[in-house]
């Protein structure tokens, strides 16, 4: 029995989509995108932050590729955000957090991981058109060649102070794995092959030096030379963004990752390492061994040790729906049907334990007996991930989702 690339699987995923694309108009907030709580409406509290506000351009974007009344809408909603009260008009770049009413400024340090979702976000704007994206990519490229990109270290840093006159010492692969993400659609957009060569180098040390070597255990957090910190927020292991271990989520979404990589390089006959699909074969290995159905209950742990022991056994939404779209992903390339397999085993949990059809969307995390909770996310943020599971098991693996949206590419393989 096969779902993928079939007329019934892909049509319950458009319906599904539609929900969601619902679900995440509630994030509308004067200045941006707010923080959806469990409950379906905005909490106040937790401001308007960038990064969920760049991601949900990047998610309208897609909805209005595909057609839905008032995502365009959003998209412009999203772009005034960014040029207007989240912009440091003095010092460059966007703040991390704004009031959500006043605009007020509530954390001005300027952080990489969110600052790769404002060039995600603008370069998917760019596919639909819409005539203020080009200058939102060409202000967000800029940025991030001053002072994101290291060309001594060939890498990303990871934040600035306000002004963007101090920088930590600490590296972070999590902000590297989504500038891999951006550069992709950046050179979707551009054609521009520095960004492909970028998005090389930064696998290339994360993956296939450190991680390839440590079991496909991807270390996320590293000192100034690039030598991982293997402690790193022991005391504080369900942190948000630095959780201390490994994060098997990621692990995953570095392994799909990989394979739009490869086949962007491929479809443009470029020289393409085979370790990039080796390793993506090896780190789903590795998050499907280390971490899914592991403690006696169905679901992913959200972190383990560097024995691949689980540390925060929360089940944390967006873990499972990476995995998904990697396990399209793998069999789109490979044709093997354990992934097959994983992609409906992994949709059957979901469908059991995570969709919410009273208060709408999905649960964002589940304790280890998989009721509700809410240890390491509080809330049900916003619907990026969700997207990949949506819509990426109905795309080619190049080029990228916006892209390859607005050139006609959905269901093109349906059977």
């Amino acid at each position: 029995m096969s779902w993928i690339n079939t007329k019934a699987h892909n049509r319950w995923l458009e319906n599904e989509t539609d929900r969601i694309f619902e679900f995440g108009r509630k994030a509308v907030v004067p200045t941006g995108f707010g923080w959806i709580g469990n409950n379906g409406n905005v909490r106040q509290e937790m401001g308007t932050q960038l990064w969920i506000t760049a991601r949900m351009i990047h998610v309208y974007s897609v909805a209005a590729l595909m057609g839905r009344p008032g995502a365009y809408e959003l998209v412009e909603h999203g772009i005034n955000a960014l040029n207007g009260p989240l912009k440091d008009k003095v010092n460059g770049g966007w703040y991390a957090n704004i009031d959500i009413n006043s605009g007020k400024v509530i954390d001005p340090s300027k952080q990489g991981y969110q600052h790769f979702f404002v060039l995600l976000g603008a370069a998917s704007a760019v596919t639909t058109g819409h005539p203020k994206a080009k200058a939102l990519l060409i202000e967000a490229i800029e940025i991030i060649e001053k002072y994101f990109w290291s060309e001594k270290e060939q890498m990303c840093l990871e934040s600035w102070d306000e002004t963007f006159t101090k920088t930590e010492d600490y590296r972070g692969g999590n902000a590297n794995m989504h500038a891999v993400e951006a550069f992709l659609i950046v050179y979707d957009v551009t054609k521009d092959k520095k960004w492909l060569d970028r998005a090389i180098r930064i696998a290339s040390v994360i993956i296939h030096d450190v991680a390839r070597n440590n079991h496909y255990r991807v270390n996320e957090h590293f000192d100034s030379n690039w030598k991982p910190i293997l402690d790193y927020n022991k005391e504080n292991p369900a942190s948000h963004f630095r959780a201390y271990g490994g994060t098997p989520g990621h692990w995953v979404e570095w392994g799909r990752l990989m394979l739009h990589l490869r086949a962007t390089l491929l479809a443009n006959k470029m020289p393409t390492p085979d370790w990039l699909l080796d390793d993506a074969k090896n780190l789903f290995a590795a998050g499907v061994r280390d971490a899914w159905s592991v403690d006696g209950a169905p679901g992913f742990v959200y972190s383990v040790d560097w024995d691949g022991k689980p540390v925060v056994r929360e089940r944390i939404r967006w873990v499972i729906v990476e995995a998904m779209g990697t396990a399209y992903a793998l069999f789109d390339v490979t044709k093997d049907p354990q992934y097959e397999e994983y992609y409906q085993r992994f949709w059957d949990y979901c469908r059991t334990y995570l969709m919410d059809y009273e208060t709408g969307s999905w649960w964002q995390e589940l304790d280890t007996n998989n009721h509700v909770s809410n240890k390491v996310w509080d809330g049900k943020q916003d619907i990026y991930h969700l997207l990949h599971c949506l819509v990426i098991p109905r795309l080619p693996l190049t080029p990228g989702l916006a892209p390859a949206l607005a050139a006609g590419l959905l269901d093109k393989n349906v059977q």
